[in-house]
């Protein structure tokens, strides 16, 4: 069954794709069927650049405890970023 679920938010940032490196303006991230990962639901993570179409594109598919491990990280590097730079 598929769940429908879906949060999306605006980003500035970069994303390497097939053609080199692009600009990113929009990041939607799901829980649902993924396309390619042998998983019955994922975490699936889609940056992009509206804009240049598909080939502009970056997606994830994670397992729920590897997504939750990520978020992890992301906020350990985050912590300790900000307290070098400040």
């Amino acid at each position: 069954m598929c769940t429908m679920i879906v949060e999306n938010a605006e980003i500035f940032g970069s994303g390497k794709g097939s053609e080199g490196w692009f600009q990113l303006g929009q990041v939607s991230v799901s829980y649902d069927h993924p396309f390619h990962a042998p998983l019955d639901h994922a975490l699936n993570i889609d940056f992009l650049n509206k804009e240049q179409g598909l080939g502009a594109r970056v997606a994830v598919e994670l397992t729920p405890d590897s997504a939750r491990d990520l978020v992890q990280a992301i906020l350990r590097a985050l912590e300790k970023g900000e307290k070098n730079s400040g």
